[in-house]
């Protein structure tokens, strides 16, 4: 199986504008009006990558910016009553991140980088006012916060409800969808985040999360090469996933 990087994700790291960046397709609203980029374009901040372990932003810090990642991946933390840490979401390139914070004066979660990863920042205050001069920017930032919405009830049902290896099943086929909608193999995915961390995010223990896995690589429904994962019976993984998956 190939594990070196996607030319897109690549590319994607040597633009240095919206209108050149291989991710537009993804993280912006169809059929932006060159003009309109190009003041999309003058309030993003391109960060420094950073490191494996490097907080983006934590929780109680003051809420400036969303993100949009253009390389890497991030995953999303909050901290429960007990003490402990539940991980909420995982971002890939092209996904914005920080949306659950918008309204309020601080961000509700911690943003912890699963890899290098490189991030395009938006002041939120400057992305509100271009917004209400662009109807069509509006409607996709609503698109997103209503997207991120429908994940959260999502989750909720999938960790509540659901056995477990109908949860991993799910989360693999979401997996999927989101890189196909960056134009890369959906049959191809990389998981950038460990075991543990999918497991504390689908309500599993970390040896159930293995076990599932190995469970389906001798079942001939995945195959499993560390973080990179083929699916090679996708029917399998909907009937699992969903009895009446298509």
């Amino acid at each position: 199986m190939d594990t070196q990087p996607s030319p897109l994700i690549i590319r994607s790291l040597r633009e240095t504008n919206c209108a050149d960046c291989a991710l537009n397709p993804v993280c912006l609203p169809p059929a932006v009006d060159p003009t309109e980029l190009e003041q999309l374009n003058d309030i993003i901040e391109r960060n420094r990558p950073l490191h494996r372990g490097a907080l983006l932003f934590h929780e109680g810090m003051p809420f400036e910016s969303v993100f949009a990642v253009r390389s890497g991946a991030l995953k999303t933390t909050v901290t429960l009553p007990s003490g402990q840490e539940q991980v909420t979401g995982f971002y890939l390139p092209g996904e914005l991140v920080g949306l659950d914070s918008i309204g309020l004066t601080s961000y509700a979660s911690t943003a912890t980088a699963l890899e290098t990863t490189a991030v395009c920042s938006i002041p939120f205050e400057d992305l509100g006012a271009l917004a209400r001069r662009m109807p069509s920017l509006q409607h996709h930032v609503f698109k997103l916060m209503s997207a991120e919405i429908r994940g959260d009830h999502h989750m909720m049902q999938l960790v509540g409800q659901r056995p477990a290896e109908e949860r991993v099943a799910t989360f693999l086929l979401a997996l999927s969808a989101r890189y196909k909608r960056r134009r890369l193999s959906e049959n191809d995915i990389r998981l950038p985040m460990s075991r543990a961390d999918l497991g504390n995010h689908l309500g599993l223990a970390l040896e159930t999360t293995s076990r599932i896995f190995t469970r389906l690589q001798q079942q001939n429904v995945l195959e499993v090469e560390g973080k990179e994962i083929r699916i090679l019976d996708r029917a399998r993984l909907c009937t699992l996933a969903e009895p009446h998956c298509d």
